[in-house]
């Protein structure tokens, strides 16, 4: 009897602080992970950069240990494919060596540049072109800023790419992106799904400096012999395109049918909705890029989410003892919806949707002698739903379908905290089986381009189901309306206020 043959799946989340990598079956289980960290370096205020090799050895290193330690046979991995941190900036020579350290999402050096783009070259432009407006953390403005202060190496560029790109060049030899991923660049022509030939003119730069693009499901080549002599893995396996962080974290979630929205509920916050159409909101305020189904998405993000109440625990609530964070949610449970009519702004290190603002400063309003540390607490939970309803509220406007939330991130482990979104965003709040995110939607992307499933929906659909549903309270929902008005309006009564605080010689 002819034995079966296993069918395994890699997907490599390459994140910010560490890479992720999980083998899922063709069942969709996730077999076993393992996880390698690496650092940011900080060489000034402001700046912050990474070496892409370390990516490499901490991608190979997992790689080795997952089929030596973890009994994974090489030969059963039929495909690779990625989630990755977007916007960061690799160039290499014409030698394929990487000439200087990586530009992180997160740096925030080229305001001038961004400058430059959305007020002289003209926002107006660009979001014709792109379908985007230039942000600090975007890759536009990095090239930018390279061409400005780096002449001699910006003369040596023969390849720009993405962080996760990168470790695709390395798997296979071979320059490609993916749609998804591209479409953070602000060099990308998001509704038509191509590099913009009006910002490579403005960069003065040749279409081929830039990687090949493909949609996020699709065969980019195979992995090489060098690298199946470093790793163990097969020759036979494909590399497939993989997606941006968010998108394949989307994908993780489901969230691929029109009046799905979902938010995450991490380090920053992220409110995705998945559309049949190209929309572009006239202000930028969301972001549109294309999804990693064929279609496309508008994203909100606010920078402080789960880091909110981690600040709350960490820097004020750390001595109270025992699990800190459960004593403090259980106090906010026994406060009342508003908080006593308390209001927190999120936006400890600045904000980005809808204010795109540096300067925006976390704050308590409303504070009065009667109140307690659990009013406190409950106020930060609703002060982030809150600022994630800002995009939910662009979202309407652009009448984009919602019927659905999918939460994940480490904030959805609350249920206070998902009955507070479901209430004030009033829609069902879905809870799924999958724990991973953006590396098992690049687990199903390689699973769709080794032909296991038709369309990344239909891998979806079979693999992805909802295990608990919150439906909105309609008391609190009214509450939450009248809170929101509120809320809403002390951004514009403050941003003066926070630049001065900025401007203070003391």
């Amino acid at each position: 009897m002819k034995e079966e043959i296993t069918v395994n799946f890699l997907g490599i989340d390459l994140g910010t602080s560490s890479v992720k990598l999980i083998i899922m079956n063709e069942k969709g289980e996730l077999l076993t992970s393992v996880s390698k960290d690496y650092g940011i370096s900080y060489p000034q205020v402001g700046w912050a950069e990474q070496n892409p090799d370390d990516w490499w050895n901490s991608t190979k290193d997992g790689i080795r240990e997952l089929i030596n330690n973890h009994n994974i046979k090489p030969e059963t991995i039929r495909g690779i494919s990625f989630s990755g941190q977007m916007h960061g900036l690799v160039i290499l020579d014409n030698k394929n060596k990487v000439l200087m350290p990586a530009i992180l999402w997160c740096d925030q050096r080229t305001q001038k540049q961004c400058d430059y783009l959305n007020k002289e070259f003209g926002q107006d432009k660009l979001s014709k072109y792109t379908g985007n407006m230039a942000l600090t953390g975007f890759t536009l403005p990095k090239v930018l800023w390279v061409k400005e202060n780096k002449p001699d190496i910006y003369a040596k560029i023969a390849h720009m790419m993405l962080p996760k790109d990168y470790i695709s060049f390395k798997l296979t030899g071979k320059f490609a992106s993916d749609v998804s991923d591209a479409s953070g660049t602000v060099m990308f022509d998001v509704k038509n799904r191509k590099w913009s030939n009006e910002v490579l003119d403005l960069l003065e730069i040749k279409e081929d400096v830039l990687p090949k693009v493909y949609e996020s499901y699709e065969v980019v080549g195979n992995v090489s012999k060098e690298v199946s002599s470093e790793t163990g893995l097969s020759t036979s396996t494909k590399v497939i395109a993989g997606a941006g962080d968010q998108a394949a974290g989307a994908i993780g979630t489901g969230t691929v049918d029109s009046g799905v929205l979902s938010v995450a509920l991490g380090t920053s916050g992220v409110v995705f909705a998945s559309s049949e159409k190209f929309y572009v909101d006239k202000e930028n305020r969301l972001h549109s890029f294309c999804h990693a189904n064929g279609k496309w998405h508008q994203m909100g993000v606010i920078l402080s989410a789960a880091s909110s109440l981690k600040w709350w625990v960490d820097n004020v609530n750390s001595d109270i003892g025992g699990d800190v964070f459960e004593k403090l949610l259980s106090e906010a449970e026994s406060s009342p919806v508003g908080s006593n009519k308390l209001f927190f702004s999120p936006y400890l290190i600045g904000e980005r949707t809808p204010y795109n603002d540096p300067c925006a400063k976390g704050s308590f309003i409303g504070l009065n002698v009667t109140h307690k540390r659990g009013d406190m607490t409950r106020s930060i939970l609703e002060g982030v739903s809150f600022a994630l309803r800002d995009s939910l509220e662009i979202l309407k406007n652009l009448n984009v379908d919602m019927k659905e939330v999918r939460i994940s991130g480490g904030g959805s482990k609350s249920k206070l905290w998902r009955q507070i979104i479901a209430d004030v965003f009033n829609l069902n709040v879905s809870i799924i089986n999958s724990k991973e995110g953006p590396a098992y939607g690049a687990s199903i992307l390689a699973a769709v381009g080794c032909k296991l499933f038709n369309s990344v929906d239909e891998a979806c659909k079979a693999l992805i189901k909802t295990t608990d549903k919150i439906q909105p309270i309609r008391e609190n929902v009214e509450k939450y309306d009248k809170l929101y008005k509120v809320y809403s309006s002390l951004y514009s009564c403050l941003k003066d206020k926070f630049k001065e605080i900025d401007n203070l010689s003391i």
